[in-house]
């Protein structure tokens, strides 16, 4: 599959819907999960897509478009519960074909209107009823377990809300992990949070069992973070750096990520050398389209569209090429979003 095709898929995404997929969340949403050509693949569900899956293939205007595509079954484990009857589905989801997802904290400090990230819909699937609020340590426990018995999964991604307080949610991830370890030690696992303000708590996440880490900026541009995530802008961008310079040094090189999203008003030259100084840090910037969900601001109130598909396309390959010149791959991370890769194209750019 060209790089042209696929960034073509995770712009205009597809209609109908794999057995895999859900509606609303934290990160890159309203998607379905296939395996195209190898490589997971997060795809955008949209009823006006060119594209159609018909189960089993992906069709552009009547032809098949060629592309090897494998279905991602449901999984297994989504048929059990808790003993307090909590299905697991509403506890963790699946991505792709491997990666086990939860949202440790469902709700965020900065989801009022005037602080919200404009692309997030981190708290409309608890109010649809799609998960619960805050998942205790001995639940996750129960369910990688089952996921991985069942499933076959490979590696877990535990992301959360922002907190209150000044571990920003880190800590009930700490106790999160160490759970899941317990029970499932060789699961490698990524979290993901802001930068907490004691740079301490980082090495609290390692000595948990945590193998990789997303500390997410978005964007390295002030006015774009103003504008798209006022709440996060007042987290400063060299708080952001020193977060990641400690991260790295915890977790080690190629073990740090960060998503910069295409499409924010963004400039494509800045992003780019944004990612290599991101790189000479050590840290993998992990290049997503952004992608229009409905239920968030960019949607319902903005109007916002998906980027162009050049801009995409150039950003992605830059990035790629300078991440293999540094001999990082997403592939080579523990675990984490950089290393599904199912929501870009750097994967299939070979980074």
């Amino acid at each position: 599959m060209s790089a042209s095709t696929r960034v073509d898929l995770a712009l205009l995404g597809i209609r109908g819907r794999p057995p895999v997929s859900r509606t609303a969340g934290a990160g890159p949403s309203a998607d379905g999960h296939l395996v195209i050509d190898g490589l997971n693949a997060a795809i955008p569900r949209n009823p006006n897509s060119p594209f159609v899956f018909d189960g089993t293939r992906v069709i552009l205007d009547g032809e098949d478009t060629g592309l090897d595509v494998e279905v991602v079954a449901r999984p297994h484990f989504y048929d059990l519960v808790t003993p307090d009857g909590v299905p697991y589905e509403k506890l963790a989801r699946l991505h792709g074909r491997n990666v086990l997802a939860t949202t440790v904290v469902q709700t965020c400090i900065r989801y009022s209107a005037d602080q919200r990230c404009r692309f997030c819909t981190i708290e409309e699937s608890l109010r649809s009823g799609a998960t619960t609020a805050v998942k205790r340590p001995a639940e996750l426990a129960e369910v990688a377990a089952a996921a991985v018995r069942l499933d076959g999964v490979t590696q877990m991604v535990m992301t959360t809300g922002t907190s209150a307080g000044s571990d920003r949610g880190a800590r009930h991830l700490a106790r999160c992990v160490r759970a899941v370890k317990a029970a499932v030690p060789t699961l490698p696992i990524q979290v993901q949070c802001e930068p907490p303000a004691d740079p301490a708590v980082l090495t609290e996440l390692r000595e948990a069992g945590a193998d990789a880490i997303g500390i997410h900026i978005e964007s390295l541009e002030e006015d774009v973070r103003r504008r798209w995530m006022p709440g996060k802008a007042t987290v400063s961008v060299e708080r952001y750096r020193d977060a990641w310079r400690e991260a790295v040094r915890v977790f080690g090189r190629n073990q740090v990520s960060t998503y910069l999203l295409v499409g924010l008003g963004e400039d494509a030259e800045q992003m780019i050398s944004g990612a290599a100084d991101l790189i000479e840090m050590g840290v993998y910037p992990f290049v997503v389209p952004f992608r229009p969900q409905p239920g968030s601001l960019a949607v319902d109130v903005d109007g916002a569209a998906a980027p162009d598909a050049a801009v995409v396309e150039k950003v992605s390959r830059e990035v790629a090429l300078l991440l293999r010149a540094a001999g990082m791959t997403g592939a080579d991370q523990r675990a984490g979003c950089a290393a599904c890769g199912a929501c870009g194209v750097l994967q299939n750019l070979g980074a």
